[in-house]
């Protein structure tokens, strides 16, 4: 079968993460990178032997069969229109777009052109959250009644970023909004959220906040909760544990190394990973050979879809209302 020639659209660093996935995989070909920045393209696509373009060259080349989209959120919605209206199968990463009318919007376009996208939730291509998923199914501890997950990232990003970042709702917590729908087949029906910039008061000023605790009632009345901060003393801290009538599944904080060592009255044990990327780094392989093999027309259930990524936006938008009006929220459903 012939190689999926892949433009990608963005050469920061989540774009040099997919530029790596995408060299690496035996089913993709790198042709073409485009960035505003052209230096930068070129730079990243002479490391795979990819040509560096201008961004409507490489959504409508005929050379090109899937774009994947890596660009600063704003332009994320213009590009995967633009990019399904050509014809051509979608990566986008998270989110659609920072205004959920504006993402909504989108997605009516594009669902009738029957093109394949997906989103960029690569946290459900954690082996270790997939089993929790295959045993949830199983109905190993039977219906679930209380989820809590924890995600707290190991170091502040820069300020600069934040700014366009959409907040942590949209840009960090989003991640495990989409993970609880897809742990539990269930919808989010209300949140309510807490939050403060705590490890650096200054984002403060344009709303965000670095540290929250969200509590949501799902559609079946089970309750979750959630965590957030965005920075630790300990390294990347990332657990999920669902609760039902027969018992517990959790899938736990990790470490890079697995050994103990017993000295004298101590016990040392290894610690987490420094940062999230080392902790989820191969996730964003995994996510890609999912979508090369739905493009080769094999059923991959666990693919994140543009409903997928609309519903963990309105969640997102939901809890954002929570923590300006301190109230309980109810979600929208477009899903």
């Amino acid at each position: 079968m012939a190689k999926q020639r892949f433009a990608l659209l963005g050469s920061g660093f989540i774009g040099q993460v997919h530029a790596a996935s995408i060299a690496r995989h035996p089913g993709t070909e790198l042709a073409m990178v485009a960035d505003i920045d052209h230096g930068r393209a070129e730079a990243l696509a002479s490391q795979y032997g990819a040509r560096a373009v201008a961004v409507a060259h490489a959504i409508n080349s005929d050379a090109i069969d899937a774009v994947l989209i890596a660009s600063a959120t704003p332009s994320h919605a213009e590009l995967l229109e633009a990019a399904a209206r050509a014809g051509k199968a979608v990566y986008c990463e998270k989110p659609i777009d920072l205004s959920l009318s504006r993402a909504r919007e989108v997605v009516e376009k594009v669902l009738p052109l029957n093109v394949p996208i997906t989103v960029g939730f690569n946290r459900r291509f954690d082996q270790s959250h997939q089993q929790l998923r295959r045993q949830v199914e199983q109905g190993v501890i039977g219906n679930l009644e209380l989820i809590q997950m924890v995600c707290r990232a190991s170091e502040m990003p820069p300020v600069s970023y934040l700014r366009s970042s959409g907040g942590q709702m949209r840009d960090q917590a989003i991640h495990f909004f989409d993970l609880l729908r897809f742990l539990t087949a269930d919808e989010v029906h209300t949140v309510a959220a807490m939050g403060a910039a705590l490890a650096l008061p200054e984002i403060a000023e344009f709303g965000d906040v670095d540290t929250s605790v969200l509590m949501m009632r799902m559609r079946s009345g089970a309750l979750a909760q959630l965590d957030n901060t965005r920075r630790t003393g300990h390294g990347y801290d990332e657990r999920i544990n669902l609760m039902g009538p027969e018992g517990v599944l959790e899938s736990g904080s990790q470490s890079p190394q697995g050994a103990t060592l017993w000295r004298g009255n101590q016990r040392i044990q290894p610690g987490l990973w420094g940062d999230w990327f080392s902790r989820v780094q191969d996730t964003y392989y995994r996510h890609l050979d999912a979508f090369v093999r739905h493009l080769a027309g094999e059923s991959v259930p666990d693919l994140p879809g543009l409903l997928d990524g609309l519903q963990a936006q309105a969640i997102a938008e939901a809890a954002v209302t929570s923590l300006q009006t301190g109230q309980f929220v109810a979600v929208e459903q477009l899903a």
